[in-house]
C-alpha cells in the first residue's frame, strides 16, 4: 500500500482562529492540499485558549495523539505578556494540550498535561518519538528554567506509556552559548537524528546525531554548512520525514518577512539524513498557503482517503 502524508499545523494570523489545529494532506509529500475547507480541525477552550507548535504520533495500539503548546499570542501577547517575548518565556504555560483519536476523524476533548512541579518558565513545541528499547514514548520540548535565571532554553524530555502519567523531566540537549528550541527527533537505522533551532551561536537550525535516544548528541558539520547559505536567524520549527523512495524531506518554517503571505514552510531534500546534505528545493513542492509550525505524519492510503472525504464539525 502506497504511503501518504498528513501535515498538522497552524496558520499565522492576527486573530485567534489561526492558533488552532489545521490538517493538510499529500499523496507524495511534495504537493499539499488543505482539507475541511481550510477550517480548523480542533480548537482549544482550555488553558490559554490557543494552541501552536503541533506534533502528532500513532501509537503501537493504533491511537493517535496530538500535542500542542498551550499559547495564544493573539489573545495574550499585548495584554498578559505586555508585548514581550521575554515575558512569554518566563511566564508562559507549563502545560501542553493533548487530544486523542482512534481514527484521525473523531477526537477527544482537549486536556492539559504537565510534567510535575518543575518551575519551568514555559513549555514549548513538543515532539514525540517511540523508544523501541524501553517500550515507551519520549516527549521532548523546550523550556526556560530558573536554574539559569530563565536564560537560554534547553530541550527537556519525559517518558510515558499511556499519555496520562509522565516521568520527571530531564535535559535532552543544551548548548551553553545558545538558546535551543524546536526539537525534532528521528531514528534512521541505528542512529538518532535531532534537529533544533539555535540562537545566537549560530542563529540557525542544527542537525545532531547520537547512537542513544537521549544522547549525547554531536553536530553534523555538513548540515551546518548548508544552513550558512540561508539568511541567518529566520528559520525555525524543523519537521522531517522519509519519502517512500528513501530520500529525506526537511521543512523549515520561514518567519523572516513582514509579508505574511510569504511566511511558512520551505522544503529541503537529502538523499540520506546521515549526510546532512539538505538542498533547498522550492520548485519541487506546492503549498496552498503558509503552513506554520507543525509535524508531518506518514499515513497509508486508507487513512488518506478517510481524511480527504471527512467533514469535521
Amino acid at each position: 500500500m502506497m504511503q501518504a502524508y498528513l501535515f498538522v499545523h497552524f496558520k499565522e494570523k492576527e486573530d485567534p482562529d489561526g492558533e488552532a489545529v489545521y490538517f493538510s494532506i499529500s499523496k507524495d509529500g511534495f504537493h499539499w492540499q488543505e482539507i475541511n475547507g481550510g477550517n480548523p480541525i480542533l480548537t482549544s477552550g482550555i488553558g490559554e485558549q490557543g494552541v501552536r507548535d503541533f506534533t502528532i504520533c500513532r501509537t503501537k495500539e493504533g491511537i493517535y495523539y496530538i500535542l500542542a503548546t498551550d499559547l495564544s499570542l493573539a489573545r495574550n501577547f499585548k495584554t498578559k505578556y505586555k508585548g514581550s517575548w521575554e515575558n512569554v518565556g518566563r511566564e508562559g504555560s507549563r502545560n501542553l494540550v493533548l487530544w486523542e483519536s482512534p481514527d484521525l476523524i473523531h477526537w477527544s476533548a482537549p486536556r492539559l498535561i504537565s510534567f510535575g512541579s518543575e518551575p519551568f518558565g514555559c513549555v514549548w513545541a513538543p515532539d514525540i518519538i517511540f523508544d523501541s528499547e524501553a517500550g515507551d514514548y519520549l516527549i521532548h520540548w523546550s523550556s526556560s528554567h530558573p536554574s539559569n535565571n530563565y536564560g537560554n532554553k534547553k530541550i527537556y524530555y519525559s517518558r510515558t506509556k499511556d499519555f496520562k502519567s509522565f516521568t520527571s523531566p530531564r535535559v535532552l540537549y543544551e548548548k551553553e552559548d545558545s538558546d535551543i528550541i524546536d526539537s525534532a527527533l528521528y531514528k534512521d537505522g541505528e542512529t538518532f537524528y535531532l534537529f533544533v533551532k539555535s540562537n545566537p551561536n549560530p542563529a540557525a537550525i542544527l542537525l545532531l546525531q547520537s547512537q542513544c535516544i537521549t544522547g549525547p548528541f554531536s553536530i553534523i558539520p555538513k548540515f551546518s554548512e548548508e544552513m550558512k547559505k540561508l539568511e541567518q536567524g529566520q528559520y525555525e520549527a524543523p519537521t522531517a520525514f522519509r519519502t517512500e523512495e528513501g530520500r529525506w524531506c526537511l521543512f523549515l518554517d520561514y518567519y523572516g518577512t513582514k509579508i505574511k503571505e510569504k511566511q511558512g514552510y520551505v522544503p529541503f531534500i537529502a538523499e540520506a539524513i546521515s549526510s546532512g546534505n539538505f538542498i533547498r528545493s522550492d520548485g519541487s513542492f506546492s503549498f496552498p498557503y503558509g503552513f506554520k509550525h507543525g509535524t508531518v505524519l506518514t499515513i497509508n492510503q486508507e487513512e488518506y482517503n478517510r481524511l480527504d472525504s471527512a467533514h469535521f464539525i
